[in-house]
């Protein structure tokens, strides 16, 4: 019985055998990628950019620096990350969903943001990175899809240099009880109609919804990243909790 637990794991709050949820996120992520951004801004009232801007600032990023973006996505912080890196710095974004890649290459491209970013298609809990490769390793609102996500912190806290820091922004959960039961009743009844009158696709964001619960909560993921490593780690809740901002250093 017990083993029969030890391979499965929540894909939302259903439970899969490990070998599929890797499959079925990028089935998620395949169907979402174009309306991607759109419902980003929808879904959070345009917030998301701050909280992203706070995790830049956050990010203590020079020109020069090498920086690692995982679940980088539609390349939001990539773009932030490669003005400020300069020509003499590298952004990589890794995203191990190709659908979602190709939307930020070509959204970066078409912002002349060319040179100093590279794609590449890489699954988080094993990068395809040597020791000590970043400055900087950034993952915002992917570290709850990953299949193993201690592993995948490990991965990171391998290829990260000697006194560079990893930044996870992810949804946590929310401090004030009444905020915390708001977000639930928008979570489970707007979303998902908002996700099919969007992006046509209302399960996709139902599962989205259902991740966020079941990810672990602020000080559960301190927990995680100091077993994995990583010294001085700290978070920030923004609007509430609702996000969080977990920062970790490599000594």
């Amino acid at each position: 019985m017990n083993d029969s637990k030890q391979d499965t794991i929540d894909f939302g709050y259903k439970q899969v055998a490990k070998s599929e949820k890797q499959h079925l996120v990028a089935n998620v992520f395949h169907s979402v990628a174009q309306k991607y951004d759109l419902m980003n801004d929808l879904m959070s009232f345009g917030i998301h950019r701050l909280w992203k801007r706070y995790t830049i600032d956050c990010s203590g990023v020079r020109s020069g620096m090498r920086v690692l973006d995982i679940a980088g996505g539609t390349g939001d912080l990539t773009a932030a990350f490669a003005r400020r890196v300069g020509p003499q710095g590298e952004v990589v974004l890794a995203d191990i969903n190709n659908a979602m890649l190709e939307v930020g290459r070509d959204k970066l491209r078409n912002r002349g943001i060319v040179g100093n970013v590279n794609y590449v298609q890489a699954n988080a809990e094993e990068l395809p990175f040597a020791d000590d490769s970043f400055d900087i390793i950034t993952i915002a609102f992917g570290l709850r899809n990953v299949t193993d996500k201690q592993r995948a912190l490990e991965s990171m806290f391998r290829v990260l240099k000697p006194g560079g820091r990893l930044l996870v922004l992810e949804f946590s959960k929310p401090v004030p009880p009444l905020l915390n039961q708001a977000y639930d009743f928008y979570s489970f009844n707007v979303l998902p109609k908002m996700g099919r009158l969007v992006a046509g696709d209302a399960d996709s964001y139902q599962y989205l919804a259902e991740s966020i619960r079941m990810h672990p909560d602020q000080e559960t993921l301190k927990g995680m990243m100091e077993q994995a490593g990583y010294d001085r780690v700290t978070y920030d809740n923004l609007t509430g909790g609702i996000v969080a901002l977990h920062r970790g250093f490599k000594f």
